[in-house]
């Protein structure tokens, strides 16, 4: 499987002086403390925003955390312990995709830019097949959107109304990703939004 870690291993990176480590969960064992970590926050800005317990158990069942095309790690800090948990996910493509839920408390600590630069090295160094990683979120999300900017990532898409949201309008999904070249090089290779005339 890509990128798959024994518990325990820690990813190479290109930063060095990171404070975050990545450390592949490892199931069955590590399902109860998955279950309580993600049931036990709100995540604002996701379409599930209070995932319940049987939630988790019913992804974890359907292999929707560790199979062939999800890998997850729990995201711990040098400082300020187990941050939360990130999801690979598409790890058959040649894309895979993000989805990071970070704990209540280390949310507004300006954590979202180390954590989102580990997870970045980590596909680039253990995915040799991997040309792009992207994420996305909804509009209103402005911390995150500004996270991915200052990762590298470029803005690619607008879906207008394509993020659901319960008991409301659907708000813009807006995704982001990044390039191996650009990953390699430091850069960010800019395109024209609107190549086209009417």
């Amino acid at each position: 499987m890509p990128g798959t870690r024994t518990s325990g291993q820690t990813s190479a990176t290109r930063r060095p002086t990171s404070p975050v480590t990545l450390t592949l969960v490892d199931l069955p064992e590590d399902g109860p403390a998955l279950v309580d970590l993600v049931s036990s926050h709100e995540y604002p800005f996701h379409v599930r925003r209070h995932p319940t317990r049987a939630d988790v158990e019913s992804r974890l069942v359907d292999g929707s955390y560790l199979d062939e095309d999800h890998a997850t790690y729990w995201v711990d800090h040098a400082t300020e312990g187990r941050i939360g948990v990130v999801t690979l996910e598409d790890l058959s493509d040649d894309t895979p995709m993000l989805d990071l839920r970070l704990v209540t408390e280390a949310r507004g600590l300006g954590l979202g830019q180390v954590v989102l630069e580990a997870v970045t090295d980590l596909v680039f160094t253990t995915m040799p097949e991997a040309r792009r990683f992207e994420g996305q979120t909804r509009e209103d999300n402005v911390a995150m959107r500004k996270t991915f900017l200052r990762s590298g990532f470029l803005k690619e898409a607008h879906y207008r109304e394509g993020w659901p949201v319960d008991g409301g309008a659907p708000l813009a999904s807006v995704a982001y990703a990044i390039l191996r070249r650009d990953w390699e090089s430091g850069t960010t290779t800019p395109f024209v939004w609107e190549d086209l005339e009417a």
